[in-house]
């Protein structure tokens, strides 16, 4: 396995379940950051894709202008999917303790996760998932920045640098095999948050 059960620990071990309980309506990241994530989007994702955005929210990053053929979403939280006004549905699941994805092979084209990668126990498993989800060809883009959730990130993460997360992330794509080589996407600023995308396509 990539992580060891020690940097799979947390420091409030409690069910997320619990912790996401309540919905928080606000936003984790500045507008800087925002904008940039918007603007590979509107790059990377053409309007005909089948895209599921991982660890959702109520806000969507997904270019208004742009429709595109469906948009599935998953969190912790129902209330705040069902305010999220690009999700034509959503799902709850708790991946620290379920990987499974409930959808079959070769499903999507893009797979999304905003600022929650951090966040994930077994994320070799749940990169194995999304490797499956995707289409040949599809693309996961994994975006975040140096914010979190500190007592609920995961070990590794919370010790390493900033640089050390994005070779984390970079890993997980690896671990799975399904993946070509990563591409990293990197704007740090002193005025703002940083802004970090790791971008996967899946093997033909």
């Amino acid at each position: 396995m990539l992580l060891t059960e020690n940097q799979r620990t947390k420091l409030d071990d409690t069910d997320d379940t619990l912790f996401y309980l309540s919905p928080r309506f606000v936003t984790h990241v500045d507008q800087g950051f925002i904008r940039q994530l918007t603007n590979l989007y509107r790059q990377r994702l053409r309007p005909d894709m089948v895209i599921l955005d991982m660890m959702s929210s109520w806000v969507s990053h997904l270019p208004e202008e742009v429709k595109y053929a469906r948009v599935e979403g998953h969190g912790l939280n129902a209330e705040e999917l069902a305010q999220n006004p690009r999700l034509d549905r959503y799902f709850v699941q708790n991946l620290n303790q379920n990987q499974h994805l409930p959808y079959p092979d070769n499903t999507f084209d893009a797979v999304l996760n905003t600022v929650s990668v951090q966040y994930l126990q077994y994320p070799e498993a749940v990169f194995a998932e999304i490797a499956r989800i995707l289409k040949p060809g599809g693309i996961a883009i994994i975006s975040f920045s140096n914010r979190m959730f500190f007592q609920k990130a995961v070990q590794v993460w919370r010790d390493g640098s900033e640089l050390d997360r994005v070779a984390l992330v970079k890993n997980y794509f690896a671990d799975s095999s399904k993946f070509s080589k990563p591409e990293v996407i990197a704007h740090r600023s002193w005025l703002g948050d940083p802004f970090y995308a790791v971008i996967g396509q899946k093997l033909a």
